[in-house]
């Protein structure tokens, strides 16, 4: 763009310059024609002493002509008109022998009228050379302003494409580096500087956030704790179907609060504590937290995790498939066992998931069921803390589907003997 714009001024510029130098050129033209006019009219009306020098010469163009317009003498050149009527009226330019001459008149007293002319030839060829030059400039002018163009603003701009990359860069997950700063203080200096302050300012409204969150949750966790074991107890004593909901009540408020410490927290300030376990310890835990799941697969085999952690991203997607599902729906967990992994797979009955969101549904607070949108993200975030995958899709033959998969660390039979 600057260079179509410079490219622009320039050709306008040019073209002015042109234009004054050519208007220049023909006044000193006119200038010079007119002084030869006044001088050869003074000859004529002196004394005499000058008359017909100045005029004299092969290229001279001059002709006398009386008052009934006849020419009564002319220079060599113009020979052929002497003695006859003048031919050229009032034209300020003729051709005589294929040259333009500019013609001007004076009157000379008694004699009549003194008609003189100048070729115009140099002047001509001043004027194609001109527009000629400016031709060519404006050619090559373009070829050469463009790839100039391109790599002053490539040079200029790198700064500013470095920076790009670096907030590019940024994970708004981790913590919020500042950018290096450039050792020259121009506009990407200001820019930088600018964006460093934004993050600095970021980063502490996070960590207010984070630990006003983690307050809240604190505040909450002790009664909810006391709560659930009251209502537990009070389900095993009676059979009141509201006793039995209030308790599976505070337990989804007990697990929603696990998920705002585990949002409030952060990946990186989770330490994960590694336990070998068997699958079915996994699998009667997951069964008393989420009734009525159906459970397929390997469950024979050993787990390296932590336990705590598992169960609640485990758990998070079985309640969301219930949910899904419905009372009267059907809600599958099955695991498959090979040497590199373990797949977890839950599947619902449900309408599937919401056309649209696609990866969004594992943002915090992104729900397509009327939930707290926290459970998909929590348990992508334990998934990847131990290293493994989330994943969720609509099944070809209905429901929602969501794979986790994390690391198979099997222990071998001298392993499992030591252990045991």
């Amino acid at each position: 763009m600057y260079s179509a714009l410079a490219l622009l001024l320039i050709m306008l510029v040019s073209a002015g310059v042109v234009g004054l130098l050519l208007s220049r050129m023909d006044q000193q033209f006119n200038a010079r024609l007119n002084e030869r006019a006044d001088t050869l009219a003074e000859a004529f009306t002196g004394t005499g002493q000058g008359l017909g020098k100045t005029a004299s010469g092969p290229t001279a163009y001059t002709m006398l002509i009386d008052k009934g317009g006849q020419v009564l003498a002319a220079s060599p050149i113009l020979r052929e008109f002497d003695g006859s009527p003048y031919p050229f009226g009032d034209r300020s330019r003729v051709t005589i022998q294929e040259t333009t001459v500019r013609a001007a008149k004076r009157q000379v007293g008694d004699f009549g009228t003194l008609w003189v002319g100048l070729p115009e030839d140099d002047l001509i060829a001043a004027r194609e050379s001109a527009l000629s030059a400016l031709l060519v400039a404006l050619v090559f002018t373009p070829l050469l302003l463009l790839p100039v163009g391109w790599w002053v603003g490539r040079r200029s701009l790198s700064g500013l494409e470095h920076a790009a990359t670096l907030a590019d860069r940024i994970d708004p997950t981790r913590s919020l580096d500042t950018l290096p700063l450039p050792a020259r203080e121009d506009e990407v200096h200001r820019l930088l500087s600018a964006l460093n302050r934004l993050l600095v300012r970021i980063e502490a409204g996070q960590a207010r956030e984070k630990q006003l969150l983690g307050q809240i949750v604190h505040e909450l966790g002790a009664p909810l704790t006391v709560l659930r074991a009251s209502l537990a107890r009070a389900s095993e004593r009676s059979e009141d179907p509201e006793v039995v909901r209030a308790a599976l009540v505070a337990d989804e408020l007990t697990f929603t609060t696990q998920d705002l410490m585990q949002l409030a927290r952060g990946q990186l300030e989770i330490r994960l504590a590694w336990h070998y376990i068997p699958a079915r310890t996994l699998r009667d835990r997951l069964d008393r937290l989420v009734p009525g799941t159906v459970f397929t697969g390997q469950w024979n085999v050993g787990i390296l995790c932590d336990p705590d952690r598992l169960t609640q991203a485990l758990r998070n997607l079985l309640a969301n498939a219930r949910r899904a599902a419905g009372p009267d729906g059907s809600v599958t967990l099955d695991l498959a066992d090979t040497p590199e992994s373990l797949t977890f797979t839950v599947r619902d009955s449900g309408p599937g998931l919401p056309a649209g969101l696609g990866e969004r549904i594992f943002e915090p607070f992104v729900s397509g069921s009327g939930s707290s949108g926290l459970g998909l993200s929590v348990s992508r975030q334990i998934a990847v803390m131990h290293g493994g995958t989330l994943k969720g899709a609509t099944h070809p033959q209905g429901g929602a589907q969501f794979v986790l998969c994390i690391p198979n660390a099997a222990l071998s039979d001298e392993d499992d003997a030591l252990t045991s």
